[in-house]
């Protein structure tokens, strides 16, 4: 019998990549557009492989896969996947951590500097009032006064860093998890929450979302941070108190924010996200490019194969 590969849902142009890996194998090959918890269940029954984006893969879902099968996020993050109900269904769970690291550094870079120089809010007075001083918008710090705090220290708040280091930024870091060597050999100082917190007067955001970091970005993380600060997130919406996020922004003690994840996905259009002017969003666009989006299904699929030949994972996470 032959095996069974499902892609639950994905937003590319196509899907050559996986289905060239099907029939490299011998696979029967399915597509879906899988958003609830039901659809996922009717996709990847008795499926071997199963491609996910952001279909929910709860306890009921995998138990429906072949014992032995394995579940590919498209992407770095797997919150959407239960791991302890994987284990316990036998299916394997990867992730593919590397496909678009310079990619998201590039936005992350781009968010900063775009808030560093009040770009959109230059555009904006422009547009809506004729013209505007310099010094309209009040003070703007140069780069190099600038203190860069990463929340997260992995390849891309890494490659962030190198990004904005030409400019002179002073670069801190929080990451309990991250060896003392690479901040050493990158030139960043490694600092507790707290004092990431006070010091930072731009903050992106680079952790995964677990129940450890949700919202570890709060109401007092904002509070301690300096007048005009503002805050860049690629990484989880969950990691943000979102509310006290455009509070923080709304009342003037954060100069502005970019969002390129929220929580939910999108915004709902009453949410107060979308009403403070000086939060930007980008829908989840962080990690495209022609170039990334080829690498992330590339290695989702090579991925596909091993784990159809019962070899090795690349990149498993459970």
């Amino acid at each position: 019998m032959s095996p069974r590969m499902v892609v639950t849902d994905h937003a590319f142009a196509d899907t050559k990549h996986e289905q060239a890996a099907a029939a490299l194998t011998g696979a029967e090959f399915a597509e879906y557009s899988v958003d609830t918890e039901d659809a996922a269940i009717q996709a990847v029954q008795g499926a071997d492989v199963a491609f996910v984006n952001f279909a929910p893969m709860t306890s009921r879902v995998l138990s429906t896969m072949k014992r032995g099968s394995t579940v590919i996020r498209y992407g770095i993050g797997f919150d959407n996947v239960d791991l302890q109900a994987a284990k316990t269904a036998g299916v394997r769970v990867a992730n593919i951590p590397d496909y678009g690291v310079e990619t998201v550094a590039d936005h992350a870079a781009t968010a900063l500097l775009t808030l560093a120089r009040r770009i959109a809010s230059f555009n904006r007075e422009i547009h809506d009032h004729g013209w505007i001083k310099p010094t309209g918008l009040g003070p703007i710090l140069s780069m190099r006064q600038h203190t860069l705090g990463l929340l997260g220290f992995g390849r891309i708040a890494q490659a962030v860093h190198k990004r904005l280091r030409p400019f002179g930024v002073t670069t801190i870091a929080y990451d309990p998890f991250a060896p003392p060597s690479i901040f050493n050999e990158l030139g960043v100082q490694q600092v507790d929450l707290n004092e990431l917190a006070l010091r930072t007067t731009a903050l992106s955001v680079h952790a995964p979302l677990t129940t450890e970091t949700e919202s570890v970005v709060g109401k007092d993380f904002l509070a301690k941070m300096p007048q005009g600060a503002f805050v860049v997130n690629t990484a989880r919406g969950g990691l943000i108190d979102e509310d006290a996020l455009a509070e923080a922004v709304d009342s003037g003690h954060l100069s502005g924010a970019l969002l390129d994840v929220t929580r939910p996905e999108p915004a709902p259009k009453d949410s107060r996200l979308r009403l403070v002017t000086n939060v930007l969003l980008t829908p989840h666009a962080a990690f495209y490019d022609e170039e990334s989006i080829d690498n992330l299904q590339r290695l989702a699929s090579e991925e596909a194969i091993r784990a159809l030949e019962g070899a090795e994972l690349r990149c498993p996470v459970a």
